[in-house]
């Protein structure tokens, strides 16, 4: 593995015109980590993947993988990437095995044996010519041809798109295994729980500019969190509802419906006033934080 970063952006721009494209991204991509690029459509994230492959050359900035230049060493970075594009395809004429064949030989070569474990694991039809083969099937054979030959950075754009929950799952458990033998994912995703389950950290386009990027736990903490408590008597509402971070209040009975972001010293002491019966804590979830970006209305 290399040492360092996998991958590093500076400045690194496409513009095309009309206030389109993707403008001075500076990301760092840590090794053995999985990264997830969020963003609505048109906020940059396949710009910048084909970018980073050498598919498209940029306007300005520059870009390593691996320790190696993009642009001086595209070849020598593209040997060591596994690639799944949003809008993959194959020959249709072909059958998958054919595919992969052919996708296994421009890559040097791969064990037939790893490709018959990739396919066993996710359920897919290699028999059939990719015409006859449903959205799903042809994603699957993308994931293969993505992972067969155990690349040490892989660059996956909407990888579970028309996958069924099992082989999400099993998606999803390779991804680990690959974290855990220490390569790095940059992983693109519309389906935010996938990447709420999966990332380390989360990077966030919008408009074709990188807005944040950060350890998911804290992105977490600035979401609106929401608890429900059931108290012996009913409380002062007032005293609560004006309390730092507190957006909404509640009060059925004795039940108490609190939202707030920040910290919780202030709320743990103003209901540490009456007896708590229960308490069911909502954590802010990875969508609400994206939506505040999206917004743009972060703190």
């Amino acid at each position: 593995m290399s040492p360092g970063p996998a991958l590093v952006a500076q400045r690194l721009s496409k513009d095309y015109g009309s206030g389109r494209g993707l403008f001075e991204l500076d990301l760092e991509v840590r090794s053995g980590e999985i990264l997830g690029f969020l963003g609505p459509n048109g906020a940059g994230k396949s710009t910048t993947m084909r970018l980073l492959l050498g598919l498209i050359r940029p306007t300005s900035g520059s870009a390593r993988m691996l320790g190696l230049d993009i642009a001086r060493d595209g070849l020598a970075v593209r040997r060591r990437v596994g690639y799944l594009a949003g809008d993959f395809g194959l020959y249709p004429q072909l059958t998958g095995a054919a595919a992969l064949r052919y996708l296994a030989r421009l890559q040097g070569g791969v064990a037939p044996v790893r490709i018959a474990e990739l396919a066993d694991r996710f359920a897919a039809d290699l028999d059939r010519p990719v015409r006859e083969l449903s959205s799903g099937n042809r994603q699957k054979l993308g994931l293969i041809q993505a992972f067969m030959h155990d690349p040490e950075l892989m660059i996956l754009d909407e990888p579970i798109t028309g996958l069924d929950p099992l082989v999400q799952r099993s998606f999803h458990d390779l991804l680990g295994e690959v974290r855990d033998a220490g390569r790095t994912v940059l992983l693109s995703s519309h389906t935010l729980s996938e990447v709420d389950r999966v990332a380390d950290r989360v990077a966030i386009l919008r408009a074709g500019r990188l807005v944040v990027v950060d350890e998911l736990a804290r992105l977490r903490a600035q979401a609106v969190r929401r608890w429900e408590v059931e108290l012996a008597d009913s409380p002062a509402i007032d005293d609560i509802r004006r309390l730092p971070g507190v957006h909404e209040t509640e009060l059925d009975g004795r039940r108490l419906r609190i939202a707030f972001e920040g910290p919780v010293d202030a709320i743990v002491k103003a209901l540490a006033r009456h007896e708590v019966l229960d308490i069911r804590v909502h954590e802010g979830d990875l969508e609400e934080v994206f939506l505040r970006y999206y917004r743009g209305d972060e703190r």
